[in-house]
């Protein structure tokens, strides 16, 4: 049987003058716009004025946190010695390079952070956010499937795609799977049970879908880097994991922390 043929999608929607609009840049926008419309439908809904009179202040503060932490995080976790031997360029984002990990840790330090000085509740803050993050991890993967880059690993599945810069043998469409795991089902799951009782006379402590979401993506990334290709420049670390498992699986681990010191309080 046949591989698919990657569909040639031009990663440049278009251009004036040298100034460039991407389907990968279009995608962070789009799921910048649905995470702020959810998260301030769900201020309505919980009529949580606390957030509502900071929203769009925080809401700059977590945009910042996903570039500086997405690309900080890929230049330690990724290529730490290519950046070092070269510092100038750590801050060319447009080059490529970024991390959920890192993007993550940054948005919980900073979102901590303003809401430790603006007297807001970090934890329902947290919840309220998370529902919507995997709308954005979704369309990113897409806008890495356009692209033809972060590709899956050699397979004989009559699904397996020949990908540009991958070689001759069909591979893993990975960015889809993660596409519709970390995006789809997670977000399903997540805004499904966020307004369920946790138990019948209980109902979810601040924090709990927070730390869902570390131990969802976390569980399912794991997953799906079996099918990934491992970064070239590291490979697999301890010849066992790749450092996407690695850092999914500390994630997995912060959310179990975080859910055993929640689940005992209510909201």
């Amino acid at each position: 049987m046949m591989p698919l043929t990657f569909p040639e999608i031009d990663p440049v929607i278009f251009s004036l003058g040298p100034l460039q609009v991407r389907w990968y840049g279009l995608m962070y926008v789009l799921g910048f716009l649905a995470s702020y419309a959810l998260v301030r439908r769900q201020i309505g809904e919980y009529k949580y004025q606390p957030l509502a009179a900071h929203f769009e202040n925080l809401n700059l503060v977590l945009l910042l946190m996903v570039v500086v932490g997405g690309r900080l995080g890929y230049v330690l976790f990724y290529n730490f010695s290519y950046y070092l031997a070269h510092p100038l360029e750590i801050p060319a984002t447009w080059t490529g390079g970024m991390s959920f990990h890192g993007a993550c840790i940054a948005l919980l330090l900073g979102g901590w952070i303003y809401c430790w000085k603006n007297s807001i509740d970090f934890w329902k803050t947290g919840d309220i956010y998370a529902a919507t993050l995997p709308i954005g991890l979704g369309l990113g993967r897409i806008g890495n499937f356009i692209n033809g880059e972060l590709y899956g690993r050699a397979t004989g599945m009559p699904w397996g795609m020949v990908f540009p810069g991958g070689g001759p043998s069909p591979r893993h469409p990975s960015q889809l799977y993660e596409s519709l795991l970390e995006g789809f089902v997670l977000f399903v799951l997540l805004w499904s049970v966020r307004k369920k009782p946790w138990k019948k006379d209980r109902s979810w402590p601040h924090g709990s879908i927070l730390a869902l979401f570390l131990i969802g993506y976390g569980c399912l990334r794991i997953v799906v880097e079996n099918f990934r290709e491992p970064d070239q420049q590291l490979g697999y670390l301890f010849n066992l994991v790749t450092m996407g498992q690695l850092l999914s699986g500390l994630m997995v681990i912060c959310g179990l922390l975080v859910w055993k010191v929640r689940l005992g309080r209510t909201s």
